[in-house]
């Protein structure tokens, strides 16, 4: 199962929620609230469509966000002078679960066969 680890790597302006350093953690289609810091609504709204694909094994580097296994995205506050919010850049980390990893290799790399 795919861990998602979303870091916050910036912030522009004042962000009421989150600071640098702050994480969230996706295990699966949960959400571990007593391993995240902090959430916030908006921000994840910007960030639910990437994890669900990260998720069902999309890399970050075939839509364009990243890597490989990291992929960066950000919060729609645009921050001052529009908003007295601020931008969050979000780093997310595809973290492989090494018992599934050893399986896909021994089955030839396909998943759920």
């Amino acid at each position: 199962m795919e861990r998602l680890v979303i870091k916050v790597i910036d912030i522009k302006g004042k962000c009421p929620i989150y600071k640098i350093g702050d994480k969230i953690i996706i295990e699966g289609p949960e959400v571990k609230l007593d391993e995240t810091d902090a959430l916030c609504i908006h921000a994840f709204a910007s960030l639910l469509p990437y994890i669900i694909a990260f998720r069902k094994g999309v890399k970050p580097s075939e839509i364009g966000l990243g890597d490989e296994k990291k992929a960066y995205v950000h919060c729609p506050d645009p921050g001052p002078p529009y908003t007295p919010g601020g931008t969050v850049t979000f780093e997310i980390t595809v973290v492989r679960d090494e018992a599934e990893k050893g399986l896909e290799n021994s089955e030839g790399g396909h998943r759920g066969s």
